[in-house]
């Protein structure tokens, strides 16, 4: 049995795609205006999921953010949690957050090679 897992992790970090699946990096960019955007747009934030962004939401309908650091009013947002989206929050203008899968980078001045000794 123990063999046939072996085989399978080979076979997986051969696999062209399936190695590069794995190293996949999520990238966030633009921002979501926490006045005016949809609870799918909120959803896209990271670490934000249907129940948080509902609270958003319901927050807003009692009184709309004056500050994007008014979030840490919300149940579930604290401050560690609001500084990790603060790059991607906004007041005004329309909601443009994007999400993308990206390869990381490569290591700089780093030369990978193979070698069979």
């Amino acid at each position: 049995m123990r063999a046939v897992w072996v085989a399978l992790a080979l076979l997986s970090l051969t696999t062209p795609g399936l190695a590069d699946a794995a190293r996949l990096r999520t990238q966030y960019s633009g921002v979501v205006n926490l006045n005016d955007a949809t609870a799918a747009q909120l959803d896209l934030l990271p670490g934000v999921g249907e129940k948080a962004a509902q609270r958003i939401i319901e927050q807003r309908t009692r009184r709309r953010f004056q500050r994007v650091e008014e979030l840490v009013r919300v149940k579930g947002f604290g401050k560690k949690r609001f500084l990790k989206l603060k790059p991607h929050l906004s007041l005004d203008g329309p909601t443009t957050l994007k999400v993308e899968q990206v390869l990381p980078p490569p290591a700089e001045g780093k030369e990978v090679v193979a070698t069979n000794r």
